[in-house]
């Protein structure tokens, strides 16, 4: 993973964090139900944000040079995997 890919994922993973620890806080708390639902829809919207670039840069860089090598096969399960981890949602 690319330097400034890795950063970006690290600080936005440590945003998600504190929004984690907020919703622990709301839950201990017994918070209005919808706003603990809004908060725990951000964090999930979040995570697929990091998820989102990460893939991204895996296709980007890493599938493309298995398909130019000998990991054709390779590249191709990961992709159906992935593929049917989004389908799951």
């Amino acid at each position: 993973m690319k330097n400034d890919i890795q950063q970006k994922a690290v600080r936005q993973l440590k945003i998600i964090e504190g929004q984690v620890r907020g919703l622990q806080k709301m839950i201990t708390e017994d918070k209005y139900c919808i706003d603990i639902i809004t908060q725990s829809s951000a964090v999930r919207n979040s995570l697929g944000s990091v998820e989102e670039k990460i893939l991204e840069e895996h296709l980007t860089t890493c599938t493309v040079k298995q398909m130019q090598g000998t990991g054709k096969k390779k590249a191709i399960t990961e992709i159906l995997a992935v593929y049917k981890l989004a389908k799951k949602k």
